[in-house]
Formats: structure tokens, sequence, C-alpha cells
């Protein structure tokens, strides 16, 4: 929950089909226009998103304030990743075969109570290891509910306007990214922790009556009983696709080594306190914002994959420049170029996942992509920790980004399909993917 999101920004379309072409303005809103279950959704998600970035703001501010320590910061990333890999997989699983709607809701009300016992703490006190507790649960109950967010919006528009949808997802987490976190370091400044939390709370509320009326989603015709041999399938699956692959190592690796958010409070004491920390974690943000806002050039750019590794690379080198620096504006402004780039791969990993995996796998795919991009940002956290623990502040950022760099060069000569995956004809060298492995061994 509490790891850096990465988003949905365009959607082309695969062989056979032209893609679209952009025009100023790049956004289209025919999806929020036509489709009644569409805008309920994407409001439930605007809503719970701004309330989930204030507290991702004010969770390792609470765990700074409570220990001094930028390592028990980062482990807070240790705390929750072991939650989302036991639950993210069969959330996937879920997905794929049951009511895609009604899970979303009731995992909505989970986390509601989970932000009202952060509430709580920051009312009466806590210890580090009660939100270590509360962070566990929330992530774990986010990986249950997550492949079902993923899987839901291709099942609410039409397919020729997912390419819209795309982009209006990415307006909106970009936009709330921005907003988010700078709300909630006023909010923690101005009032206190605990607004912050209540917050998040009243955003679970107003979600939760959005998404009740939605109408039932019902899961494919094909759907299997959520079992072992069905959560293997999807892994067969993404196994036998090195460009699947290759998106989710190279984000994984960008993120375990470049991602320096759990080093933001440490950092802000000297750049002015709780408005520095809300400004730093917007950053990213704002980055991401202007690439969506100037995603029209996209559909002419052919080679997915080489075109994340570059995003990848230009991450972590925007990262080691931020590490060099001193001064708050400067330190944004490579933030907002690495949220940029961020942005850019994120991009063309959705791309590419949209145009080839089918929908009878969409969910148990949707919860390894979610272990690949989240697992990543909170094993980043404890690295980015631990390094700061033993070497300082500076070093830790540094040396996160150089390595970030030096991994993606490694997957890219080690993944060549995904290198030369072109859009033209939905290959990497060995064939088009249409349709999912067998289950027989």
């Amino acid at each position: 929950m509490f790891s850096f999101p990465v988003f949905i920004l365009t959607w082309t379309d695969g062989k056979g089909v032209t893609a679209p072409r952009y025009t100023a303005p790049p956004l289209d809103f025919t999806p929020l226009r036509r489709h009644r279950d569409y805008r309920l959704l994407y409001s439930a998600q605007f809503i719970t998103f701004l309330g989930t970035m204030v507290t991702y703001v004010a969770l390792p501010y609470q765990m700074y304030q409570l220990t001094h320590s930028s390592l028990a910061v980062g482990l807070l990333g240790l705390a929750e990743l072991g939650p989302l890999l036991l639950t993210a997989f069969v959330g996937g699983a879920l997905a794929d075969a049951v009511d895609r709607r009604r899970l979303v809701l009731w995992a909505e009300a989970a986390l509601g109570l989970g932000s009202g016992l952060l509430l709580a703490t920051a009312l009466f006190g806590a210890r580090p290891w009660l939100l270590y507790v509360i962070a566990g649960l929330m992530s774990g109950l986010n990986g249950l509910q997550r492949p079902s967010i993923e899987a839901l919006t291709p099942r609410l528009v039409d397919r020729d306007e997912i390419p819209a949808a795309a982009a209006l997802s990415v307006l909106r987490g970009s936009s709330v990214m921005v907003a988010g976190p700078a709300l909630g370091g006023a909010l923690i400044a101005a009032v206190g922790l605990w607004s912050a939390y209540a917050l998040d709370l009243v955003s679970y509320v107003l979600a939760i009556a959005a998404i009740y009326f939605i109408r039932h989603v019902p899961p494919p015709e094909s759907a299997e009983k959520p079992t072992l041999r069905s959560i293997a399938e999807g892994f067969r699956y993404a196994r036998s696709r090195q460009e699947l692959m290759g998106t989710y190592v190279v984000d994984f690796v960008a993120m375990v080594f470049g991602m320096p958010l759990a080093l933001f409070p440490a950092l802000s004491e000297h750049l002015g306190g709780p408005r520095a920390l809300g400004a730093l974690y917007a950053a990213p943000a704002v980055g991401a914002l202007a690439a969506s806002l100037t995603s029209f050039w996209t559909p002419r750019v052919k080679r997915h994959g080489r075109a994340v590794m570059v995003a990848a690379a230009v991450w972590g080198l925007a990262i080691v420049a931020f590490g060099l620096v001193n001064g708050l504006g400067v330190a944004v402004f490579f933030l907002a170029l690495a949220g940029g780039a961020d942005a850019v791969s994120g991009m063309f990993r959705m791309t590419l996942w949209n145009q080839t995996v089918p929908d009878a796998l969409r969910g148990r795919l949707a919860g390894i992509e979610m272990v690949s991009y989240m697992s990543g940002p909170l094993l980043g956290h404890v690295e980015a920790g631990a390094v700061a623990a033993l070497f300082g502040v500076r070093a830790s950022v540094i040396s996160g980004g150089v390595l970030c760099v030096v991994g993606v060069l490694l997957c890219g000569a080690l993944l060549p399909r995904f290198l030369s995956y072109d859009v033209r004809d939905g290959t990497s060298g060995g064939g088009p993917h249409e349709r999912p492995p067998t289950t027989a061994t």
C-alpha cells in the first residue's frame, strides 16, 4: 500500500488493428461520458487513492517520529512485503473466478477498518511493532483487492475505449500523487498526524458507497476455481512470454535499487520539515502527470521493451542526480524527472500487457504484475534504509541509482526477446501469443 505506485498511461492495439493517433488534447473522456459503472469506479478510485496518498506520507512520518531511524522506516516495506506475497496470487486467482466488483467492495471495507486502526494509533499512541502489524495487514488486503481492480476496468468499457481509459487512469493517479502528499504534509503540519488518517478513513467510506452501485461483474464463462493448479497456469503463461517477464524484472530491479522514499523523512528534516516532506513525495507524481499529459507521442514507439529499458535507466540516472544535489528546489526537479521516466516505463509495460493477456488469465497475471511492481519498491525501502544506516543517506541514494542503471542494462542483455519486442507484429522473434498454454505438464 505504501510503495511507489505505477500507473497505466496509454494503450495501443495490437496486430491488425490501427493504433489510435492522438491529437491535442491527448485525453479522451468518452469512457466517462458513456459508462455509468466506469464513472463510479473511476470516482471511487480517485477518492480512495487521495486518502491513500495522504497516509503514504503519514505512516513513514509517524514511524520516523517514534524511532528517528531511516532503517525503521525502510522496514515498513519488509512488513508489507510478506503479506503481499501471500495474498496477491490468491487475489489474482479469485479475480478470475468470482464477481470482481464484490471482491473489491469487501476488500475496500476491510482496508477502511485498517485506516481506522491507524487513526487510533495517532490519537492514543502506538509502538513501532503495532504500525508494522497494521501496515502488513493492509498490504495483504491490497494484494487481494488489486488484481480485481486491474481486471475490472476492461469489463466496464468497450475494447476500443481502453486507450482512453488508460490515459484517464494516469491522469487520475498522477494528479492525486501530486495533491495527496502535499495535502498530507500540510495536514500533519497544521492539524496533526491524526487528521491525515481521518481523511483516509473518510475516503474509504465514500469509495465503498460508489462501488456499491456498480453492477455485478460475474467471472468469465471459462473461469476456473481458484486452486493451486489455476495459479500455476498463470505462472506458466508468464514464463512462456519473455517480453512479459522483461517488464516485470526491469521494473523490479529499478525499484529495488533506485527507490529512495524511505529516506525522505530524514532528508526533509534538513529541507524544511513536514511541508518539504510532502513536496518530496509529490515531486515524482509531477513528472508522471507531465508525462501523461504529453503522451500523444507514444503510439509512434513500436519497440516497447527497448522503451521500458531506456525509461528505467533514466529513472536511475535521475536518482543519482537527486543524491548529488543540495536544496529543495533542485531535488524536487530531479525527483520529477525520475517520476516522468517511471511513468513512461509504466506506459509501455501496460501497453504490452493489455495487448496480449487473455481475459480468462487477466486476474492471475495482474497478481503477478502487482507483485513485481510493488515488491520492488517495498524491498527498495529496506535496501535504502539499510545502506543509509551503514554509510549515510546520500551514499544510499547515489549507490542505489547507479545499481539501478547497471541492473537495467544487464536485464536487456539477458532477455533478448524482451529487448526486441515489436508492437507492429505482436512478437519478440518467437511468434504471437494469443492464448494461454495448456495446463497439461
